[in-house]
């Protein structure tokens, strides 16, 4: 095995821009394949992250109104007990803003009062004691709102009610000890308006799913009078897409100084909000497999180049009692060491494109896990590649060694 590397190694200097060339394609396929698959990974987690609600059986819609001297809030009340009384809905609510839309509203809370101190931004979600269960979250900690609660909210309105649930993940960044003490703390919105957390539920994410807070949210007991709003409503397992039309169409046809549209699913929100994850994973997936096939095919080239320019060295091998085998074995024994340089290569370049995506996008660091995997998946492809020419090498017979003297 020494001699028949020492021979390959000779060869391969008598050949240097090739073998540098094919070192350097597999050197720059790792570095883009590992990382680009490391984006993948962070996106596909990214888009399986639990909102929190209940999607399968939730829809909502706008309601825009139109007229003048119109009774916001004792027509919010008409249209709640409307829906909430349908058969097949479990419950409905009033909201500002819907998780993933892209669209909402964000506050930041601090434990003192004051400009100087340290705040925590989060999403805010206005609902009254409803917005718990039609929005189907799960509450861990604490109590709900109660209908004492919940105030009237004026549009400009810069006044907070004195209560507050939040998320667990925004408990565990304000009270990062232990998320728990949070229940019955006070902390400060607009910098000096104190609130009090009266519940934790499990998840709620925010409006914009690229933000690092996505799972800081909290729910303010407020009823909006405002002319533009959401009803968010949760029905019984499979009744969701029965009940959409239904309820649109009571709710338009009991009101004529309004307009109700946009009546939308929270997985159609979803798939939208993720539309350009999705999109980029496609592309990213055609460069890893665009790069291993080229990768592949430069491989299968640099050999059977190779191989043609030693018809005579190879049948003379054979003449000498080499078997098909043993030559197969050296041309792939001499792509192994080739690939051997590539992959040591684009494991440094795969390391430096991962601290730079680190520094400029704020990724988490690589794995050393998809790195190794990087390695052997260029490695198999490597000697798949040349595993034609290595049999087409094994075919030349030993009487061709004769043919060009």
């Amino acid at each position: 095995m020494m001699l028949e590397t020492g021979l390959i190694l000779r060869a391969l200097a008598r050949n240097k821009i090739g073998a540098l060339l094919i070192a350097l394609q597999i050197a720059l396929t790792l570095a883009i394949m590992v990382n680009a698959i490391f984006m993948i990974l962070e996106r596909q987690q990214q888009m399986q992250r639990a909102s929190g609600l209940d999607e399968a059986n939730s829809f909502y819609l706008t309601n825009t109104i139109f007229a003048q001297d119109y009774n916001i809030i004792s027509h919010l009340q008409t249209d709640l007990h409307t829906i909430r009384n349908t058969p097949g809905v479990i419950d409905a609510v009033q909201i500002n803003a819907v998780p993933l839309s892209g669209s909402g509203w964000s506050m930041a809370l601090q434990h003192q009062p004051g400009e100087d101190k340290d705040a925590i931004g989060a999403a805010i979600y206005l609902v009254d004691e409803h917005g718990i269960n039609s929005l189907g979250l799960t509450l861990i900690a604490g109590t709900n709102f109660s209908q004492a609660d919940v105030e009237i909210r004026q549009d400009g309105q810069s006044t907070w009610p004195s209560k507050t649930i939040i998320t667990q993940a925004f408990a565990e960044s304000l009270y990062p000890d232990d998320w728990q003490a949070a229940i019955g703390n006070t902390v400060y919105i607009s910098q000096h308006q104190p609130m009090q957390i009266i519940g934790v539920v499990k998840a709620l994410q925010a409006p914009w799913n690229g933000w690092n807070g996505v799972e800081r949210s909290m729910l303010v007991p407020f009823h909006r009078a405002s002319k533009g709003s959401y009803y968010y409503i949760r029905t019984e397992p499979g009744q969701r897409d029965r009940l959409m039309p239904i309820i649109e169409k009571a709710l338009a046809e009991s009101d004529k100084e309004r307009i109700i549209r946009r009546v939308t699913t929270v997985e159609e929100t979803r798939a939208r909000s993720y539309q350009q994850h999705n999109a980029s994973n496609k592309i990213l997936i055609t460069v890893v497999i665009t790069l291993t096939l080229i990768t592949g095919f430069g491989i299968v080239g640099l050999a059977i180049f190779s191989i043609n320019r030693r018809v005579k060295q190879i049948g003379t091998r054979r003449a000498l009692g080499a078997t098909k085998g043993q030559i197969m074995r050296y041309f792939m024994l001499e792509n192994f060491l080739i690939s051997s340089i590539g992959v040591t290569l684009g494991c440094i370049g795969a390391i430096a494109l991962n601290i730079w995506l680190v520094n400029t996008f704020n990724f988490a660091p690589i794995g050393v896990e998809l790195i190794a995997f990087g390695v052997i998946a260029l490695f198999i492809v490597g000697q798949l590649a040349v595993l034609y020419p290595a049999r087409k090498a094994a075919l030349i017979p030993p009487a061709s060694a004769t043919r060009t003297v």
